[in-house]
């Protein structure tokens, strides 16, 4: 009986743990994914052909609304040997309207490389309403030694910012590109090459709560048993 209770015991315990471990490991992704969805932290929504946010009626400008300009920043790690630079300095839309925007990046590196690009939009109050139809930050790029590429951006900001008392003085937004250089996590996907508080900052998480990555964690705990 001793036992059969002890076998239990170490399988609920057992279970326990791997579920602990899975949401460590899940916890950024999740983090990142909730961001994305309701633009917390300034990340902008990525919008999906099947949203209700397609409805035709959605997608009409309003032209009794005031134009809201659009400044287009482009950063990139010192680690990424690319040139990354914005076609245009802005552009000026009605919410409602679609607006297409056109990014560069050249690789002056003698070897292949696949970069990562994260984003954010200022001021964070407009995020949710700032939405990617199609952008060049859904998936890695690799550029090949001395390939020079456009990298297009399709969006619109949503009519329901006129509704939204706390951007009512809102003229301006800035939406910002930081590139950086990819590399294998743990798990083999790819990610960003850099200190987790820089990509952090990049994606306008700074001053915000959130869970550290999963490796941080392991290295903590080595260091808290050594």
């Amino acid at each position: 009986m001793y036992k059969t209770r002890n076998r239990n015991l170490l399988m609920y315990t057992s279970a326990v743990v791997i579920l602990g471990v899975g949401i460590t490991y899940a916890a950024v992704p999740l983090y990142r994914m909730f961001c994305s969805a309701t633009g917390f932290a300034g990340t902008p929504s990525v919008v999906s052909t099947s949203s209700g946010r397609f409805d035709p009626s959605r997608l009409t400008p309003d032209t009794d609304a005031r134009r809201i300009r659009v400044h287009f920043n482009a950063d990139r790690a010192e680690a990424l040997p690319w040139k990354f630079f914005p076609q245009q300095k802005y552009v000026e839309v009605l919410p409602g309207e679609s607006s297409l925007a056109f990014y560069k990046a050249r690789n002056e590196s003698e070897k292949d490389i696949i970069g990562i690009a994260t984003y954010n939009v200022t001021p964070d109050r407009v995020a949710p309403y700032f939405s990617k139809v199609e952008c060049f930050c859904f998936e890695e790029q690799k550029l090949l030694a001395g390939e020079e590429v456009d990298m297009p951006l399709l969006f619109f900001i949503d009519k329901d910012i006129l509704d939204d008392p706390s951007c009512r003085g809102v003229n301006d937004v800035v939406l910002s590109y930081t590139f950086f250089k990819a590399r294998r996590n743990a798990q083999g996907h790819l990610e960003p090459d850099a200190e987790e508080d820089v990509v952090q900052r990049s994606l306008g998480f700074e001053g915000y709560e959130h869970s550290p990555r999963a490796e941080t964690k392991k290295v903590e705990g080595s260091k808290a048993n050594s």
